[in-house]
């Protein structure tokens, strides 16, 4: 067959296909866009980072001042307060939610039955479709000070009431603990598909030479989730300093600042709330290069044990 001819028949082939499955491309479409419009799109308007931004003036006709935004917040007194409670959040959650899905997704395949399977894992996923408002109003109900943790210290054990709510030592556990009990099943789903695309013969051949459940998980299923386990670590490094803030938007008050304040909060009040828009922009750039300096140490060290790494 020519050439030619041969090009023709694999163009028609490539557009029978499209025009087959062209319904799942106008959904793709939809991410496409956002994502262009909004991460891509944007990208342009970090340059106001560089300017003393003017709205009326707009963009290129605002003031050009350099750096003098970043400087003004690394010599910012409430710089290091910022930072380190975003780092302290991030490894709070780090230490004791990072594993969480991980053993949920191991305990998960170890049930028995696909309807006792399902119905836990039904379970464990609902949470997350949980408005994260609706979460914080029950997490503010369950920790108040009349909630239902100190109703039970002060009618059972006799114990004395605490406002967890106020107290800054008590604003991390509740944010790990609500981002546990919602994030947790939805974070187990990743490790579930790695779990099942572990090699069945392997357990059989496991439990032939009389190795027990605990031994296979250890021996089999952790190994084979590994690199899905060392991607995931990687890309929580990398989001470090890029914590949720509308949860700590919705859980702190002005009691929790010295803890719960982190930077996306505080970009939140100068940037938007104070509209110092140049100010805000700054501070985001430098959450970027920084989470990129994190993760690439990162990458590099889990290059360096031997384990999988993003590049």
């Amino acid at each position: 067959m020519p050439v030619k001819a041969q090009k023709k028949d694999t163009w028609k082939h490539v557009r029978r296909k499209l025009w087959k499955s062209r319904y799942l491309y106008l959904m793709l479409l939809i991410p496409l866009v956002y994502f262009f419009i909004f991460k891509y799109g944007s990208i342009g308007w970090l340059a106001i980072a560089f300017k003393n931004f003017n709205a009326k003036a707009g963009l290129w006709k605002s003031k050009w001042v350099g750096v003098k935004y970043f400087e003004m917040f690394l010599n910012d007194p409430y710089f290091f307060t910022v930072l380190k409670n975003t780092i302290f959040i991030s490894l709070w959650s780090l230490v004791f939610y990072f594993p969480v899905p991980i053993i949920l997704a191991l305990m998960i395949n170890e049930v028995k039955g696909t309807k006792k399977k399902k119905f836990v894992q039904t379970v464990t996923y609902l949470p997350y479709f949980i408005s994260t408002v609706v979460v914080c109003n029950l997490a503010m109900y369950i920790f108040a000070t009349d909630g239902i943790i100190n109703d039970v210290v002060v009618k059972v054990f006799g114990g004395t009431a605490t406002s967890f709510m106020s107290d800054p030592n008590w604003f991390r556990p509740i944010y790990v603990i609500t981002e546990i009990w919602q994030q947790a099943g939805w974070g187990s789903i990743i490790y579930l598909a790695a779990l099942s695309g572990v090699d069945q013969d392997l357990y059989e051949a496991a439990s032939i030479d009389g190795a027990s459940r605990w031994k296979q998980v250890l021996h089999i299923s952790i190994p084979g989730i590994a690199p899905i386990i060392s991607i995931q670590f990687l890309l929580t490094m990398g989001r470090m300093l890029n914590v949720g803030y509308e949860k700590i938007l919705l859980l702190y008050t002005g009691a929790t600042y010295s803890t719960a304040d982190i930077i996306s909060t505080y970009v939140y009040r100068r940037g938007l709330i104070d509209a110092n828009y140049s100010y805000g922009a700054a501070i985001s750039i430098f959450q970027a290069v920084f989470s990129l300096i994190l993760i690439c140490i990162a990458n590099k060290a889990a290059d360096k044990i031997g384990a999988t790494s993003l590049w």
